[in-house]
């Protein structure tokens, strides 16, 4: 897996595991598998007197009017893609695992029906 974010032209910051998509040897887009949007709930400034405070977030689906879990996007979309900081890069992957874990239930469930 090769987790990272990328900064799309539209300002969102996408977390996905991302990888390049080739043609004639240039980068010509990205395959997004399993896409969620950073949501920043509560920015705050950490000051000298106050670095205590944490960084909070939520991770929402990024199309959400689709199944899909692989969408190429154009590489002239994307300014610029960087590693994720280890506290986002665990919450993403516990979100991704646990919702795999709930759809081969749902699975198990429709075969025994």
């Amino acid at each position: 897996m090769s987790i990272k974010v990328a900064l799309l032209k539209s300002g969102e910051s996408v977390i996905a595991d991302i990888k390049e998509l080739i043609s004639n040897d240039n980068i010509c887009g990205y395959l997004f598998q399993n896409p969620n949007v950073i949501t920043y709930l509560e920015p705050e400034v950490l000051t000298e007197e106050n670095q205590t405070n944490k960084l909070k977030l939520s991770l929402i689906p990024w199309i959400l009017i689709t199944s899909d879990t692989k969408i190429p996007v154009r590489s002239d979309w994307v300014i610029t893609i960087v590693e994720p900081i280890e506290e986002v890069k665990k919450i993403y992957e516990e979100k991704i695992n646990e919702s795999n874990q709930d759809n081969r239930i749902d699975e198990q469930q429709s075969l025994s029906e």
